[in-house]
């Protein structure tokens, strides 16, 4: 059975960052909806769609996965269902 879908869990810091950022780029909001369609579909990127990166030598809760849209990079760990977003620095 196919699960339901990924829960995309946005960090306090992630969201710092994204509304920092979003004054001077007000292109975000479209880019980061692409991504968490991307992500709630499937974060392990099974079907080589997305352009997700799993990062070497990166641990667990500094974002071991990285997705791209556009000029944005967006780091992820997953835990189970639950992606939790940073944004890539």
């Amino acid at each position: 059975m196919k699960p339901a879908g990924f829960a995309a869990v946005a960090t306090a810091r992630f969201e710092r960052d994204y509304h920092s950022l979003l004054k001077g780029h007000p292109e975000l909001p479209g880019h980061f909806a692409a991504v968490l369609a991307a992500l709630k579909h499937g974060p392990y990127n099974r079907t080589r769609r997305h352009q997700i990166k799993k990062l070497e030598g990166v641990a667990p809760g500094d974002g071991q996965y990285r997705i791209r849209d556009g000029r944005f990079r967006f780091r992820f760990d997953i835990e189970g269902i639950n992606v939790f977003l940073q944004l890539a620095t």
